[in-house]
């Protein structure tokens, strides 16, 4: 089963309260995305940090298989 974007972001969301979340489908068959988290509390943070806090938001979907695929931008607003 796909998942839709407005799921994802909410699974994201949820982590990410404030963040500005932009997801986008990268092959058109719901099964492959990208997300874009400018979030302030990844100040200072590396970019593999960053990536791991978001990818624990959605752990629960993709050990389900449910979410197959998820690119992954992160970083502190400018």
């Amino acid at each position: 089963m796909a998942m839709e974007a407005h799921e994802i972001e909410a699974l994201i969301r949820a982590s990410f309260p404030k963040a500005r979340i932009t997801i986008t489908d990268l092959a058109g068959d719901g099964n492959h995305w990208a997300a874009e988290v400018v979030d302030e509390s990844f100040r200072g943070q590396s970019r593999i940090q960053q990536q791991r806090a978001v990818n624990a938001a959605v752990k629960p979907e993709i050990d389900s298989g449910k979410l197959h695929a998820l690119a992954l931008t992160t970083k502190a607003p400018e």
